[in-house]
């Protein structure tokens, strides 16, 4: 890891104060860091050892075990996944602690797997994990992602760079989008974030019933669920802790209403997903559901995830981002779900977020599906945005109204 211990430091605190805003007393795990993250996972620990953490439980892992599970293996056995990871969760969400996950690894890290396997496996994963990630969505504790560099992520995202020029660079990258390099982190974010809910306020007034985008391949509808409401920076776990659940953040976000999307989209950014690349997928919706889908790569991955189960073709998540992003700015894929989703307006297939309905909370799944909300195992993001989309809302009463332009923000807060 080539970057100064003041910059980690600041990183750490960034993540503990603002992402997970950890507070005294409560216990943090920190799931799945690959064991090139060690030097920043020790500042994070500090860091919350300094603000009073009781505890502080870290879970390494090694990428490539994954890949020689993959080699090795024999393919009957992809469907299995160990239950401990997600009982360690709800564990600490029964004691009020927090959870960080880290992401970062080599997006081809599969590359030439079996695409059938890492479907079956991606799968069984999120089955097993389902009791953490139930409440996760409903924001039992709070908690936050956040992207650690790794070397063979580097060499990805800058080819054209020596291995250590690159991780050098990807740091830098990272710095700058987290707002690190800013002359006061903290300051920065906060006023970061009180801009992101300002957007999700101003939405939230205009309670548009149906969002409508136009951009190239694209002419799609999606009706948002009953009661949704928008959530921008800064969310409150079921305890009233405020916390911002992803570092970098650049989004608004809310539910659609699961039946309710029709039409064609174009995916505009490729991503990575479990060590599988993905690349401009097409959707057609009907009814809410995917009915056809063409990508030029990761398509017989992603028609395997969409049988996963009933709700794993169906919309929960539709977000907002303007093309001006730090992150978009850098005109560089990432290779990374967390950082390339705050990088353009996005969909999401699979599960909604419980506090993105109000009063989701407390209700059972067949009202959350009452409101609207979709309900399954898997969440997978889809870049939809760019310099090219626009994006309408429709009311209640069908006056249409203009929330982006040429991917920007057409209204002011």
């Amino acid at each position: 890891m080539s970057i100064n211990r003041n910059d980690l430091r600041a990183y750490a605190d960034v993540v503990v104060k603002i992402g997970l805003n950890l507070q005294p007393g409560q216990r943090l795990y920190v799931g799945g860091p690959n064991i090139e993250a060690a030097p920043l996972i020790r500042e994070i620990v500090s860091s919350a050892y300094s603000v009073g953490s009781s505890y502080v439980d870290v879970v390494y892992t090694d990428e490539q075990v994954n890949r020689i599970r993959y080699e090795k293996a024999s393919p009957e056995t992809f469907s299995v996944y160990p239950r401990w990871p997600s009982s360690a969760v709800v564990e600490y969400a029964e004691q009020r602690g927090a959870v960080l996950w880290t992401i970062g690894g080599d997006p081809d890290l599969l590359a030439g797997q079996n695409p059938e396997y890492v479907a079956v496996a991606d799968a069984a994963q999120s089955s097993a994990m389902l009791p953490a990630t139930s409440l996760i969505r409903k924001n039992a504790l709070n908690w936050c992602g956040v992207s650690v560099p790794v070397r063979a992520w580097a060499e990805k995202v800058y080819p054209e760079l020596t291995e250590t020029q690159g991780e050098e660079e990807l740091w830098r990258a990272i710095l700058h989008i987290c707002r690190i390099d800013a002359v006061d982190p903290i300051a920065a974010w906060n006023r970061h974030v009180a801009e992101l809910e300002a957007r999700a306020a101003y939405l939230n007034v205009r309670k548009y019933r149906t969002l409508e985008y136009r951009g190239p391949s694209t002419d799609l509808k999606i009706q948002l669920a009953d009661g949704h409401r928008w959530l921008g920076g800064r969310v409150f776990n079921t305890h009233g802790i405020p916390f911002t659940p992803n570092l970098p953040t650049e989004e608004v976000f809310t539910a659609p209403r699961f039946n309710g999307t029709e039409g064609v989209v174009t995916s505009t950014r490729p991503f990575s997903r479990g060590g599988v690349m993905i690349d401009r997928v097409q959707f057609s919706f009907s009814g809410g559901r995917v009915v056809n889908l063409t990508a030029k790569r990761g398509e017989d991955y992603l028609r395997k995830l969409i049988r996963s189960d009933e709700g794993a073709a169906r919309l929960g998540e539709v977000a907002l981002v303007p093309n001006s992003s730090p992150i978009s700015q850098t005109g560089r894929l990432f290779y990374n779900p967390l950082i390339d989703e705050n990088a353009a307006s996005h969909i999401a297939l699979g599960a909604a977020y419980r506090f993105s309905i109000t009063g989701a909370d407390e209700i059972t799944d067949e009202e959350f599906a009452a409101c609207g909300g979709n309900i399954s195992s898997t969440h997978m993001d889809f870049m939809i945005g760019s310099g090219q989309l626009d994006v309408d809302g429709v009311t209640t009463d069908g006056k249409r109204e203009v929330v982006m332009r040429s991917g920007e923000w057409a209204f002011s807060v």
